[in-house]
């Protein structure tokens, strides 16, 4: 009896599935049932943080709170220069304020974890490192074992490894967890002068937003960036100009990343996703050694 390709993964699948430990794993990948969209019933509601960009005034106030609260150093926030050039977040900076100019004028815009509802990197996480928090808050935990598949797992490019730590962390926004679990809101709203960020459940920030949105004709754009954009995020924008004029991508379509691979990862067994990598590995291991031979001979 004949077996077709589709027979052949099925089998093969199922047996590798069925041996415990690979089926373990296999499930740690895919996006867990708990990130999936909660509906009105849910018992706790997510929360996260309005941004409206036609308030901020640069004065990086929330660049300095975000140090404080997290133990980082602590920036020189009466340093215009900073705005000469687009920055990223960093290990040592997990939020930056850009300076853009537009068609508008100047428009300042707070950067950092963006919070997704179903984030890609929780899904991508072998260990469980990367958590979505009931509440909302995207963490990252000290059970990571530094495989960095969070990193090209996000859209917005926001987790950071220490590569020069002899104890490496990822590092990224938490949106203030600890502060959160003991009531108080995140640092950065809290030090905002202009009113520019503002915390709340996820809900009835998008209900301020439109409200401030046909409130104010003429001063926004109709459209809240992170309502739906990669099946919606923790925190939200308002803009006076389009999206692309400040540094958002665009292009990203409102499907939560973990959806692209959900099927793949169900049906596929786990040493065929792994094999590839372990074959790269090996194979830059051999390189290297090969390259310190040929080092030793030239001497």
């Amino acid at each position: 009896m004949g077996m077709n390709r589709r027979k052949f993964l099925k089998v093969l699948g199922g047996g590798i599935v069925g041996g415990g430990i690979a089926g373990a794993a296999l499930g740690n990948i895919v996006i867990p049932k708990k990130l999936k969209a909660e509906g009105p019933a849910a018992a706790t509601e997510f929360v996260g943080i309005l941004v409206d960009t036609t308030r901020c005034v640069g004065c990086r106030a929330c660049e300095e709170a975000c140090a404080q609260a997290n133990h980082m150093p602590e920036p020189d926030i009466s340093d215009s220069s900073v705005f000469e050039k687009r920055r990223d977040t960093t290990v040592t900076q997990l939020t930056v304020v850009n300076r853009f100019e537009t068609s508008k004028g100047e428009v300042f815009v707070k950067k950092q974890c963006m919070h997704c509802n179903q984030p890609g990197c929780v899904a991508a996480c072998l260990v469980k490192a990367m958590e979505k928090r009931k509440e909302g808050p995207v963490t990252w935990e000290k059970n990571c074992m530094g495989c960095r598949y969070c990193m090209p797992s996000c859209p917005f490019e926001m987790p950071k490894f220490e590569y020069h730590s002899a104890n490496p962390k990822i590092q990224k926004c938490s949106l203030c967890w600890e502060r959160l679990k003991v009531g108080e809101v995140p640092a950065c709203v809290e030090a905002c002068p202009e009113k520019a960020l503002t915390f709340g459940p996820r809900r009835k920030l998008i209900e301020e937003g439109n409200s401030r949105i046909y409130r104010n004709p003429g001063d926004y754009i109709t459209h809240i960036y992170g309502e739906h954009e990669v099946g919606g995020t923790g925190y939200l924008y308002l803009s006076k100009v389009p999206f692309e004029q400040i540094g958002f991508r665009t292009d990203l379509g409102t499907t939560a990343y973990p959806e692209y691979s959900k099927g793949f990862l169900y049906s596929v067994p786990l040493v065929l996703l792994l094999w590839p990598a372990f074959l790269i590995g090996m194979h830059t291991l051999t390189k290297r050694e090969e390259e310190k031979r040929a080092k030793g001979g030239a001497r």
